[in-house]
């Protein structure tokens, strides 16, 4: 019997008939459907399932079952459904493989997100920010999710496979759009395998350019330890594999970066006494020197601020697993094959772990905050052995970025009503505009 057994069995809290229908709708036309989760999960607690005929994963949330579902139990489910339009396209991606297979191609990718190997990247990823923001007009009016993505993509791939994506980047902008989504939320959910066209050649082209990039440097390899250099000079990687590997790096990696990116944007704008708090410490760390892991290291408020970020809007806001086997969560009994729906959002807002939870309050992260909370209670990057294999990363790039735009522009936020959309990743719609001033 496993841990999460107990002798004494309750029923699965269910949402079913017009509750239930209105959330797939909400879910599949809108993708805004999170409030409303909300709200049912204060109803009907920690687990219930959506119950409709086509439609019926369990919803979890809440420090004990993320303990359960990522550590004590975490062999009992799968991260691989072979109904999901990610597993078509990442194919035997490290996302998406389980057990030998992940653990293998894990081993390979980790040693190159290592902090001190990412820190040695922070002045190639100032020079790409510097990069994008050297097309941003005096006092033009830009918009954020745009601006991000491309800065995030341009980083990602000059960091981690050591080559320049700028001369590609309008030529593949569409068909990385058009990939993200493919694995967003769609009627895909009702009907597993979904045949859906228009999308085969975006996925086409952006395999012709992770082979192409793959051909080049088994040909003219180069000194370095980037990502896509260890991938090739190991024998037991063919191309197939190595494009996984790459495609879902490029594309997780720079989606929930972006994410990220626009919402610490987001708030800042919303909240000037932050945006002075945080251009005041930028100013006072930096000067006019470019960033450094030393400076970088000092600047805990910006820390902070991201940390509330990731909180408030974590990009990956559900995790999404199988169950192996039969099972028990917190007393109710879950079949074999259930698709279980972890939502990371909701365990982020329970006023239980995190009083006044749906305000931004980057000082709840002071290291000298009374405030203690659960390690699974706050979980922007997974938990247990298969937490985000990128985060180190993306928190050394998402401060690194963020501190050289302060240090650079006046942001004006323009955008003060913004939704939260249920893409790929949870992102602002429909746009985070900004005016942009350089600053003297």
């Amino acid at each position: 019997m496993h841990s999460g057994m107990n002798s004494t069995l309750r029923t699965l809290p269910t949402l079913s008939g017009q509750q239930g229908l209105h959330v797939l709708k909400e879910l599949i036309t809108r993708r805004s459907v999170l409030d409303g989760l909300e709200a049912m999960s204060n109803d009907l607690g920690h687990v219930f399932q959506i119950n409709l005929p086509m439609f019926q994963p369990v919803v979890l949330s809440g420090p004990k079952a993320a303990r359960q579902i990522m550590v004590t139990e975490r062999d009992q489910f799968l991260w691989r459904n072979e109904n999901d339009p990610v597993t078509d396209l990442l194919r035997n991606g490290l996302l998406v493989v389980d057990g030998s297979q992940h653990d293998k191609f894990r081993g390979y990718m980790q040693p190159t997100l290592y902090r001190s190997r990412v820190q040695s990247h922070i002045p190639l990823m100032v020079a790409n920010t510097d990069q994008i923001t050297s097309t941003w007009g005096e006092d033009s009016v830009q918009d954020m999710l745009i601006e991000m993505r491309r800065m995030m993509l341009v980083i990602l791939v000059s960091t981690l496979f050591r080559v320049d994506l700028l001369p590609d980047l309008d030529r593949l902008w569409k068909p990385i759009l058009r990939i993200l989504e493919y694995i967003s939320p769609g009627l895909w959910l009702l009907k597993p395998g979904l045949l859906r066209s228009g999308y085969q050649d975006d996925i086409r082209e952006m395999d012709d350019y992770l082979f192409n990039i793959i051909r080049k440097r088994r040909t003219h390899p180069i000194e370095g330890d980037d990502m896509l250099s260890d991938l090739v000079r190991r024998e037991d990687m063919t191309d197939d594999l190595i494009r996984d590997q790459l495609l879902t790096m490029l594309i997780a990696g720079h989606d929930t970066s972006t994410a990220l990116m626009v919402w610490s944007i987001y708030l800042l704008g919303k909240h000037p006494l932050a945006m002075q708090r945080a251009k005041g410490e930028v100013d006072r760390l930096l000067g006019q020197q470019v960033p450094t892991a030393e400076c970088l290291a000092e600047m805990h408020f910006l820390d902070q601020v991201i940390k509330e970020a990731l909180r408030l809007y974590p990009p990956i806001h559900a995790g999404n697993r199988l169950t192996r086997s039969k099972l028990q969560i917190q007393g109710c009994p879950i079949p074999e094959g259930t698709r279980m729906i972890f939502s990371i959002y909701l365990t982020h807002r329970e006023e239980r772990h995190w009083p006044k939870a749906d305000q931004f309050i980057p000082e709840r992260f002071e290291r000298k905050s009374h405030q203690t909370y659960s390690p699974f209670s706050y979980l922007p990057f997974g938990g247990g052995p298969r937490n985000c294999i990128g985060a180190i990363y993306a928190q050394i790039e998402a401060k690194a970025v963020l501190a050289r735009i302060l240090q650079t522009f006046d942001l004006k936020l323009l955008s003060l009503r913004v939704t939260k959309y249920m893409g790929a990743t949870l992102e602002p719609r429909p746009r985070v505009m900004v005016q942009v001033t350089r600053r003297r």
